[in-house]
């Protein structure tokens, strides 16, 4: 038999099998199915051998032992909102997707925490404790439609996580499906719990570690009072520089978000919100916490953004304003729509004082690759988004969209930064690895991998680059690349 006829051979014994384990239509293998889960919203595609769709703990643990006992690698999917290519699946894995495990299973107010499962979508929680008071903190742009589980999995963080903190800060407990299929508890909802931090290793694992089936969410009070602010500047320079100055003043935002005149003017012809289209770049600011405090922080960012060149300051006067002000800065992805019918979104992160010098070197990098950038970013912790955008059916452009891309990952990491931000490494990264890490660093992380997956059949080829750091040649498939 053929190495092709023995692989599929293999996924019609794993389909026969899941299907006796799940309900017959939660077992997907038609082409259709699998084209629409061989990727994420990376521009990195794969292919899928099945799709399952459990609705329990149970079902995860079957599928597991299923995949286990065939030899087949398996992929953990929430809302394919990831743009490093983690959740694309490789070799014709088993795509195991969580999104029909998307209730909130108990909320504690008095204790400030609620369990869920991991298709819960982020924004989803927080309406659902809205009348206690409380949120989830982390809110990435993508919050209406990203799941918990994929929080979890990229350790995601969101313009608020400056003061409040990325995923890890608000994940007590979980519970999580090893790959061979055992069910594992990690952290508690114990302030300090005894023993490793697994909870901490597993959050932002990407899927390498198990699949976790239930989270323990810390969640937050909401602030008394909230102000947001708008400025406008004429260079660039001059707002990143200002967000430097905040912070130097000593005090630390709820956000400090930053978009230059290229994204403001595609966010403006989209929301019509009154935004500066002639400035060169923006900083939404928000601060929050009693009320008296924060007239003085307003009013000392004021004076710092006007110190250094801000043309006007908008202050939010009702919820409605503020609401519209954030709009332009959760769809910016989205507007840039109206300029090419593609893009790339990076994810670096640099030190705040190197943010006027990496920016100038992302301008030129596109400048010279012949494409155009858009730059929407958590500035006040230097997590850079530039956006590449493109359209693909131009002959030649994904070739210098890639080459322009490595370029804006080595700058910064050239500057003190790292690779990413929120993102993950998953498969766009993957290779970028060695910038930051020495063969000791990488067979350390390795290390950790097989601990909680010796079969290596968790979400393989990703993350970890080479042969001396995974004990095994790791490449991507010819043809993943699009």
């Amino acid at each position: 038999m053929s190495r092709s006829a023995h692989a599929a051979s293999t996924i019609e014994a794993l389909a026969a099998e899941l299907r006796a384990a799940l309900p017959a239509n939660h077992v997907r293998t038609g082409a259709t199915e699998l084209g629409l889960y061989e990727r994420d919203a990376s521009n990195i595609s794969g292919a899928a051998g099945i799709v399952c769709f459990p609705t329990s703990t149970a079902e995860v643990q079957a599928c597991v032992r299923a995949a286990a006992r065939h030899g087949v690698p398996f992929v953990a999917r929430g809302s394919g909102t990831g743009l490093a290519g983690g959740a694309t699946p490789l070799d014709h894995a088993l795509v195991i997707t969580l999104t029909k495990m998307d209730r909130v299973l108990s909320v504690d107010p008095v204790n400030r925490l609620a369990w869920v499962e991991p298709g819960v979508l982020n924004l989803d929680l927080t309406r659902q404790v809205a009348h206690l008071g409380l949120h989830f903190a982390p809110d990435p742009s993508s919050q209406q439609s990203c799941s918990i589980g994929g929080n979890v999995a990229n350790n995601s963080g969101g313009p608020h996580c400056l003061s409040d903190g990325v995923t890890a800060a608000h994940i007590l407990g979980l519970e999580v499906v090893l790959s061979d299929g055992s069910l594992v508890q990690l952290g508690s909802t114990e302030a300090e719990p005894h023993g490793l931090d697994l909870r901490g290793a597993f959050v932002g694992s990407e899927g390498m570690f198990g699949i976790a089936t239930k989270v323990c969410v810390r969640l937050t009070q909401n602030a008394p009072a909230v102000r947001t602010l708008l400025m406008d500047f004429a260079t660039v320079d001059a707002g990143a520089q200002t967000v430097s100055a905040i912070i130097a003043a000593g005090m630390v935002p709820a956000a400090l978000e930053m978009m230059d005149q290229l994204c403001v003017q595609a966010v403006e012809a989209y929301i019509h919100a009154g935004l500066p289209t002639e400035a060169a770049a923006v900083l939404l600011v928000e601060v929050a916490g009693l009320p008296h405090g924060l007239e003085a922080d307003v009013a000392r960012i004021v004076e710092i953004g006007t110190a250094h060149g801000a043309g006007t300051v908008r202050i939010a006067q009702d919820e409605a304003e503020r609401a519209l002000l954030w709009k332009g800065r959760k769809t910016a992805f989205g507007a840039i729509a109206r300029i090419k019918p593609n893009y790339y979104l990076h994810d670096t992160v640099v030190p705040r004082r190197m943010l006027p010098e990496v920016l100038r070197q992302v301008y030129e990098i596109v400048q010279r690759h012949d494409l155009l950038v858009l730059n929407v970013f958590h500035a006040g912790d230097g997590n850079l988004h530039p956006l590449l955008v493109f359209d693909k059916r131009e002959p030649g452009v994904m070739e210098r969209v890639h080459a322009a891309g490595e370029e804006i990952v080595r700058a910064s990491v050239a500057a003190g930064g790292v690779l990413s931000g929120e993102h993950g490494i998953g498969l766009e990264k993957r290779d970028f690895m060695p910038l930051m890490f020495g063969p000791a660093d990488l067979a350390a992380q390795a290390a950790m991998r097989r601990a909680f997956d010796p079969a290596g059949i968790a979400n393989p080829f990703k993350v970890l680059p080479t042969a001396a750091a995974c004990g095994d040649v790791q490449h991507v498939p010819e043809g993943a690349w699009v």
